[in-house]
């Protein structure tokens, strides 16, 4: 897989997990735990983009 195919890659599950996010924060019911989750992996996603892009 080359570089870039990656990027797109993580850019696309970076905007997945945005979206569940957004989700998540509009509903009640949300575990703030799993919330705290989600977040984290949204970060470690954005700073592989980053890094990549570099």
């Amino acid at each position: 897989m080359s570089i870039t195919a990656h990027l797109e890659e993580l850019k696309k599950k970076h905007q997945n997990l945005s979206d569940q996010v957004d989700v998540a924060q509009r509903s009640p019911a949300i575990d703030q735990m799993e919330l705290a989750v989600m977040k984290k992996q949204k970060l470690k996603l954005k700073e592989e983009i980053t890094r990549l892009s570099s």
